[in-house]
């Protein structure tokens, strides 16, 4: 059975959504301008070769609709190249590698390119026309992001049982699952005692581990400079902040709740960007010449309850390690996805990962979370850290709107 490895990875700068450096970019030139990135790090492949191209992106529509995939494809003057468009919102491209590593391993292709992308500068607004049912029953016609949309009934409920959780299903009634991404942080850190100074300690771990990777030039290592229609090269990302402190991330306020724990400080912004991963079969590597960064040895996806969406990681990492054979003790580096501090605290407590192992060199709170990209990023990012530390097995994993949890777990060979 073929092994499938990654062999190239590329992403974008990230920008801040609406007010930052890449607004002025449309998602398939940019999706573009980093798969081409990838591919041009395998100079040894015939583009002609690829067999299907797959494309993250958390809400489909608008600017991003019309099968992006298949538009980034003809961009790149690949007009026999196929292209699919995949939406598992915050994980949307890590589904799109975990369908390149199952197609290889059914001997079902070769090559594939697995890539992502959200620009929330470029939401359509004022209207539900081209978004998908999801994002427009969220707020009845006009589109707000569910990260930060306000709470629905059925949350209101859930917070008014305290500290004690009640399964949704006893309600009798068709699940709201895109409620508010902020809300369901605020219930966790209820229902796991997660105080507020510790979400601000953990947002200021992650700005000021960004900071220091950024001046040993960690973080430049894995980005493609991006030119923007006016001609400037933007080459780092808009959100880690120098100097943060807890002593300033402690004045802010609540976003979500008056009385809440959530704040500007401990969980993501809203951002734009793009990533890619070209993955492989073993065997045609080998015949290329092409030497792996990596293999894939498993991937893992679970559910659970809307409302607690933030503890995904916990069951699909350990169902994508346990498919791997390995145990959370063999792991060197995790990544997971900073949501939000009040999730990602108990994932990496309840899983019994070592801190000092987790997102060493900061995570989303400080670079940021474009959804359909990230996954793809993270990838990126997890084999990069790998090689700047000299370890070999890896974890990805994150957190999903509508609750559900995906993992990824690799190992470095170059």
């Amino acid at each position: 059975m073929p092994e499938a490895v990654i062999v190239a990875t590329a992403r974008s700068p990230i920008g801040r959504a609406h007010k930052g450096s890449l607004r002025e970019l449309r998602p398939d030139d940019l999706a573009t301008t980093i798969v081409d990135a990838a591919l041009s790090k395998v100079p040894q492949l015939d583009r002609t070769l690829i067999e299907d191209l797959y494309l993250g992106c958390g809400l489909p529509g608008g600017e991003q609709g019309f099968n992006m995939a298949r538009v980034v494809a003809t961009k790149l003057g690949l007009d026999g190249l196929p292209g699919a468009t995949v939406t598992r919102y915050c994980s949307s491209s890590l589904q799109t590698t975990r369908m390149a590593f199952h197609a290889i391993k059914a001997g079902e292709g070769d090559i594939f390119v697995s890539a992502g992308v959200e620009t929330v500068s470029r939401f359509a607004r004022g209207s539900s026309d081209g978004l998908p049912s999801e994002a427009a029953a969220l707020v009845g016609g006009s589109w707000q992001n569910p990260y930060f949309s306000g709470a629905e009934a059925r949350t209101a409920r859930f917070a008014e049982g305290g500290e004690t959780w009640t399964d949704p299903r006893s309600y009798g009634e068709i699940p709201d699952i895109y409620i508010s991404m902020g809300q369901t942080a605020e219930n966790l850190a209820q229902i796991k005692n997660i105080s507020r100074a510790e979400m601000d300690e953990f947002g200021v771990r992650s700005q000021n581990l960004a900071e220091k990777a950024i001046a040993d030039g960690f973080w430049e290592r894995e980005i493609t400079p991006v030119t923007l229609p006016d001609g400037t090269v933007v080459s780092t990302d808009d959100g880690p902040r120098p100097g943060v402190s807890l002593d300033a991330v402690s004045q802010l306020k609540p976003v979500f709740r008056p009385d809440g724990r959530v704040t500007a400080g401990n969980c993501c912004p809203l951002n734009d960007g793009a990533a890619a991963v070209v993955v492989m079969s073993d065997t045609k590597a080998r015949e290329l010449g092409i030497t792996p960064l990596a293999r894939i040895l498993a991937t893992g996806v679970t559910a659970l309850s809307p409302e607690i969406m933030g503890l995904g990681p916990v069951e699909a990492s350990r169902q994508a390690l346990r498919r791997a054979g390995l145990s959370i003790g063999d792991v060197d580096l995790v990544e997971i996805n900073e949501a939000f501090a009040a999730q990602v605290i108990p994932s990496y407590q309840d899983l019994g990962i070592p801190l000092d192992k987790l997102n060493v060199n900061g995570g989303a709170i400080a670079i940021g979370h474009p959804f359909g990209m990230t996954g793809a990023r993270i990838t990126g990012t997890l084999l990069n850290s790998l090689s700047w530390h000299d370890k070999t097995i890896g974890l990805e994993t994150m957190c999903v709107g509508g609750g559900q949890g995906m993992a990824l777990v690799v190992e470095r060979l170059s």
